[in-house]
C-alpha cells in the first residue's frame, strides 16, 4: 500500500513518521524546495510529549526546549491575574510540557525521516486532485507530474488545502479579527530566570512570552484588527512600539532586541469544523481538518494526535480504507472541534475592546479556580490518549 503525504508541516512530517513506523510505504510532497519552520514557537504539552515518545524523538525534543513550569497570567499593568501550575499538568497527564523553537522540532521531525528512509519531494505544489476510473484519486502537480496513490493524506495546512477543497467542496478558512506579531527573541544576557510563559491582557490587545531557555523566547504580540490590510517587514517594530511600549518592561525590551529577520505578522484565521474528512482515498489530517486558533494552544499538538491514531486506524483496518478513514474522523472529531471552538471562545474574551467586559474578564480571571482549570485540561487534552 502506497501513501502520499501533501505537505511537509509538523502533520504532514508526523504522519510519515507514525506510519512508516506501522509498517507502511510512505512519500511526502512539499511545495516548497526546503523544509519550513514558519511560526516561532509551540509548547508541547503532555499529550504532545507523549506522541514525540512513540515517534523516537522525545529526546531530541528534551535537549533544544524548555521545560515548563507556569503559566503566569497579568494585566498590561503587570499585575498578576493567575497561575495555572504546569508541572501539576504534567503530573496528572504523566508527560512534561516543553517549549520549542517550530524551526528546532521541523529539524527533528525531517531528521527522523531521514533515519526511516522516507523521501520528502520537494518542488511539487499540488494544484489539483480529482477522482479517475481506477477509484483512486489523481493527484496533480505544478511540474507536470501526477501521481495515483493508495492513500492520500491532505496535510496541507489551513489557507489553501488542495486536499480539503476536494473533500469538503470549501477550503475557505475564516478570518477571526485579529494580528498577531510572532518573533523570536535571544540574548546573551541570561534574561529569564524561570521558564514560564506569561501572558499579559490588555483591552483588545495581548502578548505572550514563552521562554524556551534562559537565553531565548518566541513571543506573540496580538491587536484585533477588523480587516486584513498589508503586511511590510520595516513597519513591525513600529507597529510594535506603538502598541505595546508602555505595557511591562520585559516586552518593550524583547521588541527592541528581536531582529527584524526574526518577526512576521498574521491575520489569524481558523475553520468552520466539518464533520467529513475523507472522500475515496483522501483523508484530511492537521490544520487541513480542523484549524484552531493560536489561543487554543494545541495546533501543534493535535496534529501530532492525529499522526499517531490515523497510523492506528489504518494498521487495524488496513483491509478496508474507508472504515480505517470512518475510525480516524470519529476517534478525533468531537475532541477538535471542542478545541476549535475553546479557542474562539477564549480569543473573543481576549481580544475584546469593551474596557468594562475586559475588567470583569480579569477579575473572573484573578478568582479563577486554577486547580480544577489544570484538571479540566488534563482530562481534555489527554482523552482518547493518555
Amino acid at each position: 500500500m502506497k501513501i502520499a503525504i501533501l505537505g511537509a508541516g509538523i502533520g504532514g512530517l508526523s504522519s510519515a513518521i507514525a506510519l512508516k513506523l506501522a509498517g507502511f510505504d510512505v512519500e511526502v510532497y512539499e511545495r516548497h524546495s526546503t523544509v519550513l519552520g514558519i511560526g516561532a514557537g509551540i509548547v508541547c504539552w503532555p499529550n504532545a510529549s507523549f506522541v514525540l515518545e512513540q515517534f523516537g524523538v522525545l529526546t531530541a525534543v528534551m535537549q533544544v526546549s524548555g521545560r515548563l513550569n507556569n503559566m503566569n497570567r497579568f494585566n498590561q499593568d503587570g499585575q498578576q491575574l493567575g497561575s495555572l501550575d504546569i508541572n501539576k499538568l504534567n503530573e496528572l497527564m504523566g508527560y512534561v510540557s516543553y517549549s520549542i523553537i517550530r524551526k528546532d522540532l521541523m529539524q527533528i521531525l525531517t531528521q527522523r525521516l531521514l533515519e526511516l528512509h522516507i523521501n520528502i519531494h520537494y518542488q511539487h505544489k499540488v494544484i489539483a486532485l480529482s477522482d479517475s476510473d481506477t477509484g483512486r484519486v489523481t493527484v496533480s502537480f505544478d511540474n507536470g507530474k501526477s501521481i495515483q496513490p493508495d492513500i492520500v493524506i491532505g496535510a496541507d495546512g489551513r489557507m489553501n488545502s488542495i486536499t480539503r477543497n476536494y473533500v469538503n467542496a470549501d477550503n475557505l478558512p475564516v478570518y477571526q479579527g485579529f494580528i498577531n506579531w510572532i518573533g523570536v527573541f535571544e540574548s546573551s544576557d541570561k534574561i529569564f530566570n524561570d521558564i514560564s510563559v506569561a501572558d499579559y491582557w490588555g483591552v483588545g490587545e495581548r502578548f505572550g512570552i514563552v521562554p524556551v531557555s534562559s537565553h531565548k523566547a518566541y513571543w506573540a504580540g496580538g491587536i484585533v484588527e477588523e480587516k486584513i490590510g498589508d503586511r511590510n517587514s520595516t513597519n513591525y517594530k513600529d507597529e510594535l512600539t506603538a502598541i505595546f511600549n508602555h505595557w511591562p518592561t520585559p516586552i518593550a525590551n524583547i521588541i527592541n532586541n528581536t531582529p527584524i529577520s526574526s518577526i512576521n505578522k498574521l491575520y489569524i484565521h481558523d475553520h468552520n469544523p466539518i464533520k467529513n474528512w475523507h472522500k475515496n482515498n483522501a483523508l484530511l489530517i492537521g490544520d487541513a481538518a480542523h484549524a484552531a486558533l493560536p489561543t487554543s494552544g494545541q495546533g501543534a499538538c493535535q496534529a501530532l494526535e492525529d499522526a499517531w491514531h490515523l497510523a492506528n486506524s489504518l494498521k487495524a483496518h488496513a483491509e478496508n480504507i474507508s472504515l480505517a478513514f470512518d475510525h480516524f474522523t470519529q476517534l478525533r472529531l468531537d475532541k477538535t472541534t471542542g478545541i476549535t471552538m475553546g479557542g474562539r471562545q477564549l480569543a473573543a474574551a481576549i481580544f475584546n475592546r469593551d474596557a468594562e467586559f475586559c475588567q470583569q474578564r480579569n477579575l473572573d480571571a484573578k478568582a479563577n479556580n486554577y486547580q480544577n482549570l489544570v484538571m479540566g485540561m488534563a482530562k481534555i487534552w489527554g482523552s482518547g490518549l493518555l
